[in-house]
C-alpha cells in the first residue's frame, strides 16, 4: 500500500515551488506587507496560468481536473514561500462553494475566471467579535443585501463576497459583487497584513442566492472541513520552511567558537519542532485522502489536521525566532514573518479553540476500537 503522493504530483509540486521562487521572493512578501500592493499579483497569474489554481476544478469549468490531493501540494508550496496570496479565501472557500452549491449559470460565469486567476472571491460571515455565535445580522430583503461583515479575509481585493444573511427561509448563502457602489469597503488591521481584511457594509446591494434557502449552515459546514485540510498543508509548509531556515542558522551561527547548533539546548528545540511537523504532516496526509474520497472520516480527519498543524506552525515559528537570538526580533529578519503567517492562519476558519473542540467531540463519538485507542485494533 502507498502513502505518498505519486511521482507526477510531486513534479506538479515542484513546478510550484519553482514558480513561487520566480515570482515571490521575499522581497515581494514585504511589499505586501508593507501595504503596496493587496496581493502577489504577478505569483497569483503565474499560478493561474499553469492550472495551479484551477487544479481541483473540473476542466468543465475552466480547471485543470486534477484534483483535491494536487490542490494540497498547492497549498503545501504556498505556505512554505509565506506566499501573501488569496488561495483560503478565492480557492479553498470560494470556488469549492460556487462548484458544489451553485447553479450552471453561476458555475459558468465564475469558475473559469477563479481557476485563471482574474477573478478573486471570498466568504464574508464573521460579523465582529460581539456577534460571534449568533446568526448573522445581515439581511436579504427583495435581493438586496443589508448589514456589515467584519473582519473579511482578502475583502479589499475581491472581486465578488459569498456572503451569509438571514432571509425569509432562514440564514442563507448569497453572491454579491463587491464592486457595487451599494458596497462600502474599509481596510482594518490585522495581525498579517500579507493577509489583509476589510470592513464590508452593504447599503442594498445586490445579493443572488447561492445554494438552497436556508442552507447556509450545512454548505459551510462541509466548506470549512475542506478548506481547514487545505489550509494544514500551508501550515505544514510553512512549518517546514521555519525550521529549515532555524536549523541552517543554526549550524552557521557560532558562538564561543562553535556552532548553536552544537549545543544541546538548541538541539533539542529543533528536534522537538521536527517531531510535532512529522506529526502534522502525517494528519494532514490523512485529512488529504479523506478529502479526495469524500470519506464520512473527512470532518474527523479535518480537525485533527488543523490542530496538528497549527500547533506545529507556532512552534516552529517561536523556536525559529528563538534559535536566531537577538537579531531574529529585528524588522529586517524574516522571523517575524513567519510569526505572524502562523498566528493568522490559528485564527483562521473558526480558529484553533473551535477545531479543539470538534476533534475533542468527534473522538468522543467514536468507541475506542474505532479510534484505535484504550486497546483497540489498532492501539497507539
Amino acid at each position: 500500500m502507498n502513502f505518498d503522493f505519486s511521482p507526477e504530483q510531486k513534479q506538479l509540486q515542484d513546478q510550484v515551488a519553482r514558480l513561487l521562487a520566480r515570482t515571490c521572493p521575499p522581497g515581494e512578501v514585504r511589499r505586501v506587507l508593507d501595504g503596496h500592493a493587496p496581493f502577489a499579483r504577478a505569483a497569483w497569474r503565474a499560478l493561474g496560468d499553469m492550472d495551479a489554481l484551477g487544479a481541483a476544478i473540473p476542466e468543465a469549468h475552466g480547471g485543470a481536473g486534477l484534483g483535491a490531493l494536487e490542490l494540497c501540494l498547492v497549498a503545501e508550496e504556498a505556505g512554505r514561500a509565506l506566499a501573501p496570496l488569496p488561495l483560503s479565501s478565492s480557492i479553498y472557500l470560494a470556488a469549492g462553494l460556487v462548484l458544489r452549491a451553485g447553479d450552471a449559470g453561476q458555475r459558468e460565469r465564475l469558475l473559469p475566471g477563479l481557476a485563471a486567476g482574474t477573478l478573486v472571491g471570498t466568504l464574508a460571515r464573521a460579523e465582529g467579535r460581539a456577534a460571534a455565535g449568533r446568526e448573522p445580522a445581515c439581511r436579504v430583503e427583495g435581493g438586496r443585501l443589508w448589514g456589515v461583515k467584519l473582519p473579511v479575509t482578502d475583502g479589499m481585493a475581491a472581486d465578488f463576497a459569498l456572503v451569509t444573511a438571514r432571509e425569509a427561509a432562514g440564514v442563507s448563502l448569497f453572491l454579491v459583487p463587491l464592486g457595487d457602489p451599494a458596497v462600502e469597503r474599509t481596510a482594518v488591521p490585522v495581525v498579517d497584513p500579507t493577509r489583509p481584511a476589510a470592513r464590508l457594509a452593504f447599503h442594498g446591494a445586490p445579493a443572488e442566492r447561492l445554494g438552497p434557502p436556508g442552507g447556509a449552515a450545512a454548505l459551510l459546514g462541509q466548506a470549512l472541513d475542506r478548506a481547514a485540510v487545505l489550509l494544514a498543508f500551508e501550515q505544514v509548509g510553512g512549518a517546514a520552511e521555519a525550521l529549515r531556515r532555524a536549523v541552517a542558522y543554526a549550524c552557521g551561527r557560532i558562538a564561543f567558537g562553535r556552532p548553536v547548533g552544537s549545543f544541546q539546548a538548541v538541539k533539542h528545540k529543533l528536534a522537538d519542532v521536527h517531531v510535532r511537523l512529522r506529526v502534522a504532516r502525517a494528519h494532514a496526509c490523512y485529512g488529504a485522502w479523506a478529502l479526495a474520497t469524500d470519506a464520512p472520516d473527512l470532518p474527523l480527519a479535518a480537525a485533527a489536521a488543523r490542530v496538528a498543524a497549527t500547533g506545529a506552525f507556532r512552534l516552529a515559528a517561536e523556536e525559529m525566532l528563538q534559535v536566531h537570538g537577538g537579531i531574529g526580533f529585528t524588522w529586517e529578519a524574516d522571523c517575524h514573518l513567519f510569526l505572524r503567517r502562523a498566528q493568522h492562519t490559528g485564527l483562521c476558519l473558526d480558529g484553533d479553540g473551535a477545531w479543539r473542540a470538534r476533534l475533542f467531540a468527534g473522538l468522543l463519538d467514536r468507541t475506542p476500537a474505532d479510534t484505535g485507542l484504550l486497546g483497540g485494533r489498532d492501539g497507539l
